[in-house]
């Protein structure tokens, strides 16, 4: 579907390209296609702009630029919207070391990427960097370049970094089949790497509604830097289920994220572990435990009007999830609606464990 997509985005390109040039051809005293009048040169980017984003900006509004500028920059969108998620909100690309970013993408794209530190790394295909961190992106074909400046790249610690369940100070714990053993479907293999989580990064936006800092487990709160598993699909689920209760006309201005990711090790034994699975998703990093709290008073809102907080204004949460999922079958995974309890309010599970699941109360999370 996602290749579909792509090569959708790229004919039109091309078919506006090649329209626009005959009628350039038509115009009087037109020179024909070989050569196009100039477009309109863009504002340079401010000097105090990170170094991509001064040095590769150019070459798009190059007046010199010909109508193959049109497929090259199609190519370039085709393969940021597509890193976009179906959702077409999410701000962060999370990848291995060396490992693609996309699984369908012209081989022509190169990328650069910049590093906290300002240090560039230029890529030779569209892949991540080699080394952990999160990343600036600036997508390039030949001379033609294009910085994407709300997108990052995050390149995951690899998982055999664990050394005796932690990494460095950090303490995760064993993954439920780290021992041995079949899991019973691969999404509950162990996972591929971590993303590093230091102070400083923390604020990094994943999507339009989330940030890194959401999903950390809830312990070890003066260790850092933290390690934190965030699977892609979540935020798209989490986003589209946005979207759908906006488009019921609730007012959606943050979403509070009461468990994101839980390490083994807190899963077990860390806060109230009532109603955890020994397989929870949490370990996995494709689920949450979240609802509305537009006015940030750490409880959840009436989303029904109703002038309660119940499970009612969970649920209205969990039907928008049931109705994304409806219409997006990739996202399907566990909804479950929790009663108020120890200290906090009711809240919706959400997750993107590959099959469905549904529960009311205590259960699978």
């Amino acid at each position: 579907m996602v290749a579909g997509l792509v090569l959708g985005a790229l004919v039109s390109a091309w078919a506006f390209s090649i329209v626009a040039a005959y009628r350039e051809r038509g115009q009087p005293g037109s020179p024909g296609l070989a050569a196009t009048p100039p477009q309109p040169v863009a504002p340079a980017p401010p000097a105090s702009r990170a170094s991509v984003a001064r040095t590769i900006g150019a070459s798009l509004t190059d007046p010199r630029a010909s109508s193959t500028a049109y497929l090259s920059d199609a190519a370039m969108n085709a393969f940021v919207q597509e890193m976009r998620g179906q959702s077409g909100k999410l701000k962060a690309v999370i990848r291995a070391p060396n490992a693609d970013l996309a699984d369908e993408a012209d081989p022509t794209l190169t990328a650069t990427f910049e590093g906290a530190a300002g240090q560039e790394v230029t890529s030779p295909k569209l892949a991540a960097p080699a080394n952990p961190g999160i990343y600036k992106l600036a997508v390039q074909l030949g001379k033609i370049s294009k910085p994407v400046e709300d997108l990052r790249v995050i390149t995951m610690v690899p998982f055999a970094q664990k050394k005796n369940d932690r990494i460095g100070l950090y303490y995760l714990g064993s993954w439920p089949y780290e021992g041995g053993g079949k899991p019973r479907t691969a999404s509950y293999s162990n996972p591929s790497g971590f993303i590093e989580v230091t102070r400083e990064n923390r604020t990094t936006a994943v999507s339009e509604h989330f940030k890194l800092g959401d999903f950390l487990t809830k312990d070890q709160y003066d260790v850092w830097p933290k390690y934190l598993l965030l699977e892609p699909k979540l935020l798209d689920k989490l986003e589209l289920t946005v979207a759908e209760l906006e488009k019921q006309g609730h007012r959606v201005d943050h979403v509070f994220v009461m468990s994101g990711f839980r390490t083994p090790r807190y899963n077990k034994g860390g806060g109230n572990t009532g109603g955890r699975a020994n397989l929870s998703r949490h370990m996995y990093g494709d689920a949450s435990d979240v609802y509305i709290d537009n006015d940030r008073d750490g409880q959840p809102d009436d989303l029904n009007g109703d002038g309660k907080v119940d499970t009612q204004d969970a649920k209205v949460f969990a039907d928008a999830a049931e109705k994304v999922e409806r219409q997006y079958p990739a996202l399907v995974g566990g909804i479950g609606i929790y009663k108020a309890c120890c200290g906090h309010g009711p809240f919706t599970h959400i997750d993107t464990r590959g099959y469905r699941a549904r529960w009311y109360g205590e259960g699978a999370g």
